[in-house]
């Protein structure tokens, strides 16, 4: 199950998180959780770069969201819909546009590390920004246009068609009131998983520990073989 093995990589990063955790799962059966995912969460949560708060790993090209409390224990995980173009980036001056200006070049969810929280919106009310600079947040999935089937494709087993939004995250509206809200209250740190650039230049503190994991691994196999 795509969960265990998430709880797998956080626990062997820390042994409180060993502990058995009851998360919701609302992944399609059988689809799995990244070992980019999983080594990303342990990362976290052994080099306590979420600084204790709450996080959360997006991986867009799988289309999931998994959510961990301040322990580092996963709470959850679930689908989500990204932005429809494919890219890193966030355009300059996006957030000052309205949706229906935005290019569909720029219509990108932006990779990275964000610290975000709960905020004013100018027409949205409150909501859960991951980054306010890029206007980019986590909403449940709405039926505002009919022709786009955002609960279609929130809800369908393959993530091919979980690309379309402006460059927000969709979750299912349970998922949102059961996990993320009450998650996220008082903020929390946001990792966003890159379409097209390395991972180097996305979490270069990430990617030079994972290096030296495999370097290591390395030295002992060949140790072993002598």
């Amino acid at each position: 199950m795509a969960l265990a093995l998430a709880g797998t990589g956080v626990a062997h990063a820390e042994d409180a998180a060993a502990q058995p955790v009851a998360a919701v799962d609302e992944l399609p059966p059988g689809q799995e959780v990244s070992d980019t995912v999983i080594e990303l969460a342990g990362w976290v949560v052994a080099t306590k770069d979420s600084h204790g708060y709450p996080f959360a790993i997006m991986d867009k090209a799988a289309a999931q969201i998994l959510v961990f409390g301040s322990d580092g224990k996963l709470r959850g995980a679930a689908p989500g819909l990204f932005g429809s173009a494919t890219g890193d980036h966030t355009a300059p001056g996006v957030a000052g546009l309205a949706l229906r200006e935005i290019p569909g070049r720029d219509r990108t969810t932006p990779a990275g590390r964000f610290v975000g929280g709960f905020g004013p919106s100018i027409d949205a009310g409150r909501v859960l920004w991951v980054d306010y600079e890029s206007a980019v947040s986590i909403h449940p999935t709405a039926t505002g246009v009919p022709a786009e089937k955002r609960v279609e494709r929130l809800a369908s087993p393959s993530p091919d068609d979980n690309r379309v939004t402006h460059g927000c995250i969709n979750v299912s509206p349970e998922f949102y009131e059961q996990i993320v809200r009450s998650t996220f209250e008082r903020g929390g740190v946001f990792y966003i998983l890159p379409d097209a650039d390395p991972m180097a230049e996305t979490f270069p503190e990430f990617a030079q520990s994972r290096a030296n994991a495999q370097h290591d691994d390395g030295k002992r196999k060949r140790s072993a073989s002598k």
